[in-house]
């Protein structure tokens, strides 16, 4: 993976969703429009946290998050989703 150019401020976290689901576990394809939105990501850059909020997450970590959470943003062709580090659910 290319060195990425953003650098999130403060107690902000920079990741990469992983792809959705394209099969059941039972082996059943999932159409585009019933897939679920990915809460697993890989987190890209992390900011250097606030006085009051040392940063838990590093680069590298693999993350869940809330459904709803973050910031999408595409940057040089890539989604990513920018979100506060207390958005994070848990590190796996």
């Amino acid at each position: 993976m290319a060195k990425i150019k953003i650098k999130p401020l403060a107690d902000r976290v920079l990741i990469e969703p992983m792809a959705a689901e394209t099969k059941t576990a039972s082996g059943i394809y999932i159409p585009d429009t019933a897939k679920e939105k990915p809460q697993k990501g890989k987190v890209v850059a992390v900011g250097p946290g606030t006085k009051d909020e040392q940063m838990t997450v590093s680069e590298g970590d693999t993350v869940l998050y809330g459904k709803y959470s973050g910031t999408e943003l595409k940057f040089d062709g890539t989604d990513y989703l920018m979100m506060r580090e207390s958005d994070i659910l848990a590190i796996i």
